[in-house]
């Protein structure tokens, strides 16, 4: 097998070269940052594995961790908590999910500093709530009305944010009118070109399809840098002022869509969509229970993007910031309880189980020990995998000598 080195520099070999090494700085910050920037070495590894017990399949996000729950207004304009990455989502065995998801609790937890009986417990409540609510064949949600504890306060929070504070986050004000900003340091200026081309593609976009908002024009584009498995990905941000009403302002999200890392190590056929674009936001839609708003698709210079708003309710919980081991109790809960949910919510559609299928996954609970046990032994080889790549990164072997495009193009 490759090393290490060569296997992480094969995946994003053809990511753009000047944003690898903000991605590989970013995973050598702890071995769960290193864990999401890594999906694909998860599932290579997975794949030359025992074999998990077997599974029905299921629709799966694909990189299911803790941190790829949060917030966001679907378009019944109410806020919800769930899911909310699906660039890797794929029809695979539901044991999938659950392993990844699983490891992941092993590996925040060690990062934050609990003991192994504090995630081995969280790890088996995942494992018993996921099951129990599979074994129900009833699909839940969450909003503010049916949130617990720190989930609820957290969705209150959310809805309260502003436009207005989003744009003063992200924009600057010059002469009576505002533009991106390019202080925020995860925004970067695009050359004209590229950025003469990209308004004109997003203002015929929102001429011509019928997801997008009505009497916009495009006034600003920059380049930007977010999350950690997709930073190297062409993705961009634009500035839409309304054409109707005073002082109006939406900003739009555009990401590159690649094939599932999961794919080439899946036994399974895969659905023919006409683009990856669709493929994300297609399993996205049959997983959660109400999309987030303005949830399009486009191609741009050859490349499929997924489209999608920016808004001042999305938000992710972030597990270093909470205060007590209740809190993170109740979080997991629901986060178990959302990952079977929206697995019955796509049951039955094009390959995946029935709703009866999952019914009976859930009740025959004699899987979960392997699946534990498993996503244990991965966290330790993730910890020396994060040992090994920091040890080479600070040696200098992750740095990119190249002097191809810097434009983001």
């Amino acid at each position: 097998m490759d090393t290490l080195l060569e296997r992480l520099k094969a995946f994003n070999q053809d990511a753009l070269p000047e944003m690898v090494p903000l991605k590989y700085e970013a995973m050598a910050e702890n071995p769960f940052r290193f864990f999401r920037g890594t999906c694909h070495l998860f599932y290579e590894d997975l794949a030359a594995a025992e074999p998990l017990p077997l599974s029905p399949l299921a629709w799966i996000c694909g990189d299911l961790h803790i941190e790829n729950f949060g917030s966001y207004k679907g378009d019944n304009k109410l806020v919800y908590f769930d899911m909310n990455d699906f660039d890797e989502a794929v029809l695979a065995p539901a044991s999938y999910e659950v392993a990844r998801m699983t490891t992941s609790i092993f590996i925040a937890f060690d990062t934050l500093g609990f003991d192994h009986k504090k995630a081995l417990k969280m790890a088996g409540l995942f494992l018993k709530t996921y099951s129990a609510t599979l074994a129900k064949g009833k699909a839940i949600s969450i909003e503010p009305r049916t949130a617990k504890g720190i989930v609820c306060n957290f969705l209150q929070s959310a809805a309260k944010n502003s436009y207005k504070q989003l744009l003063k986050k992200r924009t600057v004000s010059k002469k009576k009118s505002i533009m991106l900003s390019l202080e925020d340091e995860r925004h970067f200026k695009l050359n004209k070109q590229l950025r003469d081309e990209l308004k004109l593609h997003i203002n015929e976009w929102i001429k011509n399809s019928s997801d997008g908002p009505y009497n916009y024009k495009t006034i600003g584009t920059v380049f930007r840098l977010a999350g950690t498995g997709s930073i190297g990905l062409k993705r961009y941000l634009f500035l839409l002022k309304s054409t109707n009403t005073k002082n109006k302002y939406l900003l739009l999200d555009m990401k590159q869509a690649r094939s599932s890392s999961v794919l080439p190590y899946l036994p399974v056929q895969q659905l023919q969509w006409p683009t990856e674009a669709d493929r994300v936001i297609g399993v996205q839609q049959r997983m959660q229970n109400v999309t987030a708003a303005l949830l399009s698709t486009t191609v741009f210079r050859g490349d499929a993007y997924i489209i999608q708003e920016l808004q001042p309710a999305k938000d992710t919980i972030r597990f270093k910031l909470l205060e007590n081991y209740r809190d993170m109790y109740q979080v997991i809960d629901d986060m178990a309880a959302l990952t079977a949910s929206a697995q019955l919510r796509s049951g039955g559609m094009q390959g995946s189980a029935t709703i009866d299928e999952l019914m009976a996954f859930g009740t025959d609970t004699a899987w979960q020990e392997k699946v534990i046990d498993y996503a244990q032994n991965y966290a330790r080889t993730l910890k020396q995998y994060h040992r090994q790549y920091v040890k080479d990164y600070h040696a200098g072997k992750y740095v990119i000598n190249s002097t191809e495009n810097q434009n983001n193009s």
